[in-house]
């Protein structure tokens, strides 16, 4: 089995589901897999921030009543944003949950306790959909 070349700007969908589509990039994607399975949404390794997979963006958004975004970076600028700014390009309007790190300082500690600490493991992204989503 030799290596494939990576499409760019192709996302993967890494679990089917319905109604809420979750959008993650690099580390988040495996936190976010974790959740989504348990709320039965849909979820995609985004791999690209730019450029990302507009077409399959589109299709998700036709076929989901609201998306989440999760990127280990701060929302302002990053990924979820330009999610955001495409749908709106679009005249899509939808309900659009942006998680990832707050635009504050976040004291040391391990990365797991970190990304805990910041709503960023798989219990976190969970309890913020489901916040969002009551």
């Amino acid at each position: 089995s030799g290596l494939t070349a990576l499409e760019i700007g192709k996302a993967e969908i890494r679990h089917q589901g319905g109604r809420i589509a979750l959008l993650a990039w690099g580390s988040m994607v495996a936190p976010a897999v974790e959740a989504g399975k348990q709320l039965g949404a849909t979820v995609v390794n985004m791999r690209f921030v730019k450029p990302f997979d507009e077409a399959l963006v589109l299709e998700l958004a036709k076929s989901h009543d609201s998306f989440v975004t999760v990127e280990e970076n701060v929302i302002a600028g990053g990924a979820g944003s330009a999610i955001n700014e495409y749908l709106q390009a679009q005249r899509i309007l939808m309900p659009i949950l942006n998680i990832g790190l707050p635009d504050r300082f976040v004291e040391q500690g391990s990365r797991e306790e970190l990304l805990s600490l910041c709503g960023l493991d798989a219990k976190g992204i969970l309890a913020s959909i489901q916040a969002f989503d009551a």
